[in-house]
């Protein structure tokens, strides 16, 4: 007997252990790649909150990033934030493929897609965590994402505008600055560091692309992107220095990054 899709897919979004969510989440993605999954659009979706029990969290002002990576912890808990991201990710790409229904089933292929890289991101930082003798769940981390889940939880156009090309796209102005720092240091793990963060960069522009092309599919005609930063400038949508080149790929035009340019969003 088949299973239903996204009653399916609520038991491995709010699942707590990561080691059972993944298993979950891979025998589901396989059977989905398959066809072996129905979907009741009619399911109501629920919100509740899903922050790891082991985690402290806080606002993104309290947390005190490392300005330098030379000693083994201050790169510990600059690795702790990236994975921070990418685990809050996974939830995010698990939510949008959970709470909207009615949609075309590319729309749960691509964030399906998202969520499966997005857990490897996780793992790969997972691994380097182990390596420098630390675990996710060591230092404190921020909820901003979470709260961005929660403020767009009624809205296709939101979600895919604030989270998937507002913040994901922050992310790819991150990735070059990140890089940059963790290669300030001589710790034998750099070469493998770098190795991920392209990983992730390559990944995210294909997400950042999903995003856009969601987000075009479900706004308003007349509806802006700069107009959707402004609106939620609590998440601050973009970085302090764009990334041209990956936003281009992303989907955005050079008239959009012009202008998000010359806007003080900080």
């Amino acid at each position: 007997m088949k299973k239903e899709f996204f009653s399916t897919l609520e038991n491995i979004l709010y699942e707590q252990d990561f080691q059972t969510k993944v298993y979950k989440f891979n025998d589901f993605y396989e059977n989905f790649k398959q066809n072996n999954l129905i979907f009741n659009h009619e399911f109501k979706a629920i919100l509740k909150d899903n922050s790891r029990k082991d985690l402290i969290l806080v606002h993104p002002t309290r947390i005190r990033r490392p300005k330098f990576t030379n000693s083994t912890q201050a790169l510990a808990k600059t690795l702790h934030s990236i994975a921070h991201i990418e685990f809050s990710a996974i939830n995010l790409a698990l939510d949008a493929s959970y709470r909207f229904t009615n949609l075309p089933l590319k729309f749960y292929t691509d964030w399906l897609e998202v969520a499966d890289e997005e857990i490897k991101h996780f793992m790969l930082l997972q691994k380097a965590l182990e390596d420098l003798g630390y675990k996710y769940g060591d230092f404190a981390a921020h909820d901003n994402l979470e709260l961005a889940l929660k403020a767009t939880k009624d809205s296709l156009s939101l979600r895919m505008g604030v989270v998937h090309r507002g913040l994901e796209a922050k992310g790819l102005d991150a990735n070059p600055f990140v890089q940059k720092k963790l290669q300030s240091n001589n710790h034998p793990i750099k070469s493998y560091l770098k190795e991920v963060l392209d990983i992730i960069l390559n990944d995210e522009i294909k997400h950042v692309s999903k995003g856009d092309f969601w987000w075009n599919f479900s706004k308003k005609d007349d509806e802006q992107f700069i107009d959707l930063c402004k609106k939620f400038k609590q998440f601050s949508l973009v970085g302090k220095s764009i990334n041209e080149e990956a936003r281009l790929k992303a989907g955005f035009s050079q008239e959009e990054i012009k202008a998000l340019q010359k806007i003080d969003f900080y």
